[in-house]
């Protein structure tokens, strides 16, 4: 991470300098400058909005771990995480948690989704022998929370509603399929560098029984709109939420357990969860704002065109790769990107379709191992960084690829 975080910065350096002798163009060393003072402010901003967030979900899974909760989860899904993280104990509250995250990210709740993410994290690290370094089940967690599957891209449908789209949701399946192997390359590349089978009897049922449930939510889904969608997605995710709560401080008040104190003990880690990321995501943010500034990213996609237009091949995908190259590293300006797609070349057009897909087949891979390892002082990623940027390219080939087969 150390060594990839100072080349970015030299890369967004040196792409300035060359901006500015070709183009003339010397307001742009301010510019950039600017840009990075201005995502420094963004990161403070960011980490307050989480202290809310952050204060009540660690205070509820401190009463869901007091009552016993958390451990009965964590024994029902043992048998998958024994193969999958062997290092973490039968029973451990870790289990439950990264369960919760990755129930939440499929959801679509990212307002419950980074607190709990950030718990798992901060769970598994109370296994990790050597502190400042990833461990496998960080890493394979952190992987599979990147590339996780968004069940419910309804974001996406709505943007496409309002830019003019005739069937906004027509990109529904290839999202899907698309952030499905996003995740399963992640996982891969993981087991493989981990040296994990998967090939036993409880990998391949659970992933029989993941593919069942995968297909029968996919047909239900296929015939609604984006409105129905929208609405079946925010009632079940405020449903989820809301059962979650009861259920917790339910159980507690039937044991008669303190379920204030518990709430307040647990809600005072967040908020200095909450503060200790701040740094990490100040690093991460300036890079990315160098980067954007910088004209690096136009550079980029200027030589992938020049290069394929060389060996006479489409170059139609070209115009929407700003989206996929800027997802790893920001959301919302991906997003943007992906709105300015649509409303240049058409929401229905090729590249208006295949911006969608992109948008929705892979995660905020560098923002997400930022705050994530930031969280609890790991330094030394590992493995963590190739595998997933694996996922990542395993996401934007296949979405490519989908978009050439349905739309091309």
């Amino acid at each position: 991470m150390n060594r990839l975080w100072g080349y970015l910065f030299v890369i967004a350096f040196f792409t300035t300098c060359f901006d500015a002798f070709w183009y003339q163009d010397w307001m742009i060393f301010n510019k950039v400058f600017t840009n990075i003072m201005d995502m420094a402010k963004l990161a403070v901003d960011i980490a307050i909005g989480l202290i809310g967030l952050l204060v009540f979900w660690t205070g509820l899974m401190n009463i869901a771990e007091k009552t016993g909760v958390i451990r009965r989860l964590s024994l029902l899904l043992s048998p998958i995480f024994n193969v999958l993280m062997p290092e973490v104990p039968k029973g451990h509250p870790a289990i439950s948690s990264v369960t919760m995250n990755m129930t939440a990210n499929a959801l679509g709740l990212d307002n419950a989704a980074t607190p709990l993410g950030l718990k798992a994290m901060k769970d598994l690290q109370t296994l990790n022998e050597t502190p400042d370094t990833a461990s496998n089940a960080q890493i394979l967690f952190l992987v599979i929370n990147t590339s996780s599957v968004t069940l419910f891209p309804v974001t996406i449908f709505l943007y496409r509603a309002q830019l003019g789209a005739a069937q906004p949701a027509d990109v529904f399946i290839p999202i899907l399929l698309s952030t499905f192997s996003s995740t399963l390359f992640g996982l891969l590349a993981v087991c493989y560098v981990q040296k994990i089978n998967l090939l036993n009897k409880v990998c391949l049922l659970w992933g029989a029984g993941i593919f069942a449930l995968f297909g029968a939510l996919i047909a239900w889904l296929i015939p609604k709109t984006p409105e129905q969608m929208n609405v079946f997605s925010t009632m079940t995710g405020s449903f989820t939420l809301l059962a979650l709560v009861t259920v917790f401080i339910g159980i507690g008040l039937c044991q008669k357990q303190p379920v204030y104190e518990h709430f307040v003990s647990g809600a005072k880690q967040g908020l200095m969860t909450a503060i200790r990321i701040i740094p990490y995501l100040v690093a991460m943010l300036a890079v990315i704002g160098a980067l954007r500034a910088s004209g690096f990213f136009d550079l980029l996609i200027g030589m992938i065109k020049y290069a394929i237009n060389g060996i006479g091949g489409d170059t139609r995908f070209v115009d929407a790769l700003p989206v996929a190259l800027m997802k790893p590293f920001s959301g919302g300006g991906s997003r943007a990107l992906m709105i300015e797609s649509m409303q240049t070349f058409g929401a229905d057009s090729f590249v208006g379709r295949l911006s969608s897909m992109l948008q929705g087949s892979t995660e905020t891979t560098f923002y997400v191992l930022a705050v994530y390892f930031g969280s609890v002082g790991i330094r030394k990623t590992r493995h963590a960084i190739a595998c997933g940027l694996i996922a990542d390219v395993a996401g934007i080939t296949t979405a490519i690829c989908l978009a050439y087969y349905f739309y091309g």
